[in-house]
């Protein structure tokens, strides 16, 4: 059989092409509202860089006509600004008068109460690590790797018995649980 001529091919392709995207065209109308707006955003998103892009250009050019203040105007540190001369309290009348303020010492408890109240000393840590009531997190973190098991379960002992922090309790039993790989 002889094939059709090439105009004939070309149109049933043609034909065949159309009923194709008309049976695609309801999903189409569908993705056609994120398909505009994702190329609306897109469009702008280039836009801005362009913008940018011309910015930093221009202040090349301009940088090189102009020289740029080592400080900004703006720019206030606390070494720059004048004190107040002594005696005025900051206030700009210069006149104003400072009253001095006397600290008087706590009264001592009675000799009764005293008796009956057992000084402890505060808390300073387990025996293998005494300064540990002052760790923050992060220092605690820190020091994971140099603590062995024991001194981990030992420190949290210590921790719930004392202090009782809640993110630190966590975080040690969490370090133990790793360690220990349950």
């Amino acid at each position: 059989m002889k094939p059709l001529p090439m105009p004939i091919r070309i149109a049933a392709g043609l034909v065949a092409t159309a009923l194709e995207e008309a049976q695609e065209l309801p999903r189409k109308l569908t993705e056609l509202p994120v398909t505009a707006v994702s190329r609306a955003l897109q469009t702008s998103m280039r836009l801005q860089q362009r913008v940018t892009e011309l910015a930093i250009k221009g202040d090349r050019a301009l940088g090189a006509l102009r020289p740029v203040p080592e400080t900004p105007t703006w720019a206030r540190f606390d070494e720059d600004e004048e004190l107040p001369p002594p005696g005025t309290n900051g206030l700009a009348g210069g006149g104003a008068k400072i009253t001095p303020v006397r600290l008087l010492p706590e009264p001592e408890p009675a000799a009764e109460t005293k008796a009956a109240e057992p000084e402890t000393p505060p808390a300073a840590g387990p025996p293998s690590q005494p300064e540990y009531e002052h760790w923050s997190l992060p220092q605690l973190r820190g020091r994971f790797r140099r603590l062995s098991l024991e001194e981990l379960e030992e420190l949290l002992a210590w921790e719930t018995t004392h202090l009782d922090r809640p993110p630190y309790v966590t975080m040690l039993s969490n370090r133990i649980a790793s360690v220990t790989g349950r």
